[in-house]
């Protein structure tokens, strides 16, 4: 019983995830702001429909798990705008590290060491699956961006760069994906949702 008790802790204490709110805004509901929860949900079914773009063999099932706990340290640590500058990015590294010790760690022992470990591959994005979940949570937030006149990057003055740069996995890994991510870049800057810089 000790062993379900901790994976029962562990499950409840995911629902804090769905207060936690991002910058992306919900379109389809007048445009509040989306929670990270409904990010996980979204961006593991995003990897799921886009896998057929990587010209590297990815497991699905690997990339979606890691899209689904991904964002859980985010019940201590907070969301961190994708585009903040880099010390506050660095500080919130740093709590997410923590968030993932404590976290994970409700759950036993050898499920703390698999989370903890698909989260740190995920956060290091050195392999194949790890690199593919990186870039289809770069891109979700960016198709939002796109169908929403420039959303978040409206209200905080995103440039091209920073966009592209944000979406870079994708260039060598699904390169027609990387071609549309450009062409829209590049239509968001003559709409002025980016800045062209």
């Amino acid at each position: 019983m000790e062993e379900l008790n901790k994976q029962l802790d562990f499950i409840i204490e995911l629902d804090r995830l769905k207060g936690i709110y991002r910058q992306a805004l919900v379109k389809s509901d007048k445009n509040r702001f989306e929670n990270s929860a409904e990010h996980s949900w979204h961006i593991s079914l995003t990897a799921e429909i886009l896998q057929e773009y990587a010209v590297e063999k990815v497991n699905i099932a690997r990339v979606m798990s890691m899209l689904l706990i991904h964002d859980i340290v985010e019940i201590d640590a907070g969301d961190m705008f994708a585009f903040s500058d880099k010390q506050a990015l660095a500080e919130q590294q740093e709590k997410e590290i923590a968030a993932a010790t404590r976290i994970f760690g409700l759950l036993p022992e050898k499920q703390f060491q698999a989370f903890n470990a698909l989260w740190l591959e995920f956060e290091k994005a050195e392999t194949v699956d790890a690199r593919f979940a990186k870039a289809i949570d770069s891109v979700l937030p960016f198709l939002q961006n796109i169908k929403n006149e420039g959303g978040s990057w409206v209200k905080h003055k995103v440039n091209k760069s920073q966009v592209l740069k944000r979406n870079s996995f994708l260039e060598g890994l699904a390169p027609q994906l990387w071609l549309y991510v450009c062409q829209q870049i590049d239509n968001a800057v003559e709409q002025g949702w980016l800045l062209d810089e």
